[in-house]
């Protein structure tokens, strides 16, 4: 809020200055005192435009640039400077010109020129970054670096996160939009024991993905807007900046998906990862519960798979070697129907 008010004055002082300047400046060229006033004037109108309008000129600019890679930043400094260069040797001949013409063609070059730089630099990002020989291995980790996945309040507060991030399958950085940590803050001060903890745990989550690997991790400055709850912001959130976004949470997912999303669920993850089934295979596990059925018993392998062996009742707190049946998959995980081997009584 109080940089938000600060950067509304600047604006306007600048802009104000400037119109005052300007007018002071004419005046002095052409001779006419009478229009000194028109600059004060435009320069009070300057003044309040800069006030008014300093939020869509300066303070969105600077959160999204605040999401762009370091290198683009680079990129677009570079060609505004080129076409500054450009601008200021058109501006020797230019600024001849008599009359107010000679004033404000160099102020017009140095924009137009400026932004057109710019432009050109960022949009042909990758070809500079490969064209040089020596950047050819930072645009490699430019482009890595670039793959911006969005944490969801579930995806950090179930953990696995971070074993993934260890293991280095996460190459780009991770994203933590401020409503995000907001949420998480909330549910760590609930006063329901479960919830506290849960909220407490993400923002450890957090704390050991930014201290103990080495996927960068970014808190940005957005904030719920238009209503939004905080699924959908996140949802918005991704698309404007093209990025990814890890979740536990399955309406999220689809939600995400139908927008076209790419989404990274880890849930989904775990069950890629593990283990091959085939029936007729032997397992070795320990019967610990009843089944649902009469005469099942219930077990389970060390990924957490379940595993229903038929007339394994009898073998509860019993470790059992039994031959896979069938191999049942669902939206929730894997299934494994089994029965002892034979010879086991």
């Amino acid at each position: 809020m109080l940089l938000g008010i600060v950067l509304r004055l600047i604006v306007g002082l600048l802009l104000g200055l400037a119109g005052w300047a300007a007018g002071l400046t004419i005046g002095e060229e052409v001779g006419d005192p009478g229009l000194v006033p028109w600059g004060v004037a435009v320069g009070a109108a300057g003044l309040v435009l800069g006030v008014v309008t300093a939020p869509y000129l300066v303070v969105s600019p600077i959160r999204r640039l605040n999401a762009l890679p370091a290198s683009t930043v680079a990129m677009g400094v570079a060609g505004l400077l080129a076409g500054l260069g450009a601008a200021a040797l058109l501006t020797v001949s230019v600024g001849r010109i008599p009359g107010p013409a000679g004033i404000a063609l160099p102020i017009v070059a140095s924009l137009g020129f400026g932004g057109l730089g710019m432009a050109l630099f960022v949009a042909r990002e990758a070809a500079v970054f490969e064209g040089l020989p020596g950047l050819r291995r930072f645009a490699s980790a430019r482009s890595s670096s670039g793959n911006l996945v969005l944490l969801d309040t579930s995806g950090i507060i179930d953990g696995r996160v971070m074993d993934v991030a260890a293991t280095g399958f996460l190459t780009g950085p991770l994203g933590v939009p401020q409503f995000i940590l907001n949420e998480l803050q909330h549910i760590a001060d609930s006063p329901e024991a479960l919830r506290r903890n849960r909220g407490r745990r993400g923002l450890e989550v957090l704390h050991r993905l930014r201290s103990e690997t080495d996927v960068p991790v970014q808190i940005m400055d957005a904030e719920v807007r238009n209503g939004a709850d905080v699924d959908g912001q996140l949802v918005i959130l991704a698309q404007k900046m093209k990025a990814a976004i890890l979740t536990t949470d399955y309406n999220l997912n689809r939600v995400a998906e139908l927008q076209g999303i790419k989404v990274l669920n880890v849930n989904e993850l775990a069950n890629a990862l593990r283990p091959v089934v085939l029936p007729s295979e032997e397992l070795a596990i320990k019967v610990i519960q009843e089944g649902r059925e009469p005469g099942q018993g219930v077990g389970f392998l060390d990924d957490g798979t379940m595993v229903v062996v038929e007339g394994g009742k009898r073998f509860i707190n019993s470790h059992l070697d039994v031959a896979v049946t069938r191999v049942l998959q669902n939206a929730s995980g894997r299934i494994i129907f089994a029965q002892p081997k034979a010879g086991v009584r």
